[in-house]
């Protein structure tokens, strides 16, 4: 009978030939979790996740051939989408050439060491009875910073340690804390007229759990490279962070110290860089490496009962974004 012709002429079963595999397609709505079978809601994910990755690759390969086609008429990679780049805007941002912050950092606690009156001088201590593994980070972290000196508190409060580190001439305190074995907090202030910030630490590695460390540093004045510190409160901490080395780097001993802040962590990383050649550059890790998160930056030097904080974190009332950064 004459057929009204809509069909295809000509079907894959007519010609023999095998029929294509059928592709599982998920609808638009589908979701996982609606599935009450633990065991077949698990092989339905992965089977989900298996599709999602084909899809995502056979877009990129579709984006390659059509960049590939066009040649120099391409349009410009698109750029992912990050938190950093997505930040939420800090109206504390400091401008290179907004006249009030070069006043207030000309006339701020950290000017005389900016000026070269004066010459850093550290004194590292710890909480009591420091435990083997805070002391050894103590002695690698007086290799790090020159002009650096440990001793231990012997139950001495940080109220009368401070008068007598400045009748000593030392410009900044260093105190390590520890939990539980572990090194946990770090309070750094700056002699003799503060600020003092309180910092939690974490993912402290030593020396000899690092692996293919260098050898040990060498008693050449380290480069210092501050990252990322943008508003006025990370310039308040980089300066801080900056005051604790000498002004003239020994280039001659190829070693650097990175404080490197992303997302409000402060990675810190010290290392010996060769240079290969014209082009190539190798870096060997000496450690010790740790991270630290600002809880507090407070006026003047160290005071728990009646000093001002200039600065809180409140994980409730600050960490309402997760794009929105503090320093």
């Amino acid at each position: 009978a004459g057929g009204g012709g809509g069909g295809p002429v000509g079907s894959a079963a007519e010609d023999g030939a095998p029929p294509a595999p059928q592709r599982v397609l998920f609808p638009p709505t589908f979701s996982v979790s609606e599935i009450k079978n633990k065991q077949r809601r698990h092989f339905m994910f992965l089977r989900w996740k298996q599709q999602q990755r084909k899809e995502k690759l056979a877009a990129r390969k579709k984006r390659r051939k059509e960049r590939e086609a066009l040649g120099d008429e391409a349009p410009p990679k698109a750029i992912p989408k990050t938190i950093e780049n997505q930040r939420v805007y800090d109206e504390t941002t400091v401008d290179p050439n907004d006249e009030e912050v070069a006043f207030d950092e000309a006339t701020d606690e950290f000017a005389p060491y900016f000026n070269r009156q004066t010459v850093p001088k550290i004194l590292i201590t710890t909480s009591d009875r420091p435990r083997g593994r805070t002391v050894r980070f103590c002695e690698q972290l007086s290799t790090v910073i020159p002009n650096s000196h440990v001793y231990y508190r012997r139950g001495l409060a940080l109220k009368r340690i401070i008068p007598q580190c400045i009748a000593r001439d030392f410009t900044d305190l260093i105190v390590i804390n520890e939990d539980r074995k572990i090194p946990n907090g770090l309070v750094l202030s700056h002699l003799p007229d503060g600020p003092t910030a309180h910092f939690r630490m974490s993912s402290v590695r030593l020396r000899k759990e690092i692996k293919r460390k260098g050898k040990e540093p060498t008693e050449h004045v380290p480069e210092v490279i501050l990252n990322n510190f943008t508003t006025r409160l990370g310039h308040s901490v980089g300066r801080m962070f900056a005051s604790l080395f000498p002004h003239d780097p020994q280039f001659v001993g190829r070693q650097v110290a990175t404080f490197h802040n992303q997302r409000d962590y402060i990675f810190f990383r010290f290392h010996r860089y060769i240079f290969k050649s014209e082009k190539k550059v190798g870096i060997q890790e000496l450690g010790p490496r740790f991270t630290l998160k600002l809880r507090s930056l407070q006026k003047g030097t160290f005071d728990s009962k009646f000093g001002e904080y200039e600065w809180i974190h409140k994980r409730r009332e600050m960490d309402t974004s997760r794009r929105k950064f503090h320093l």
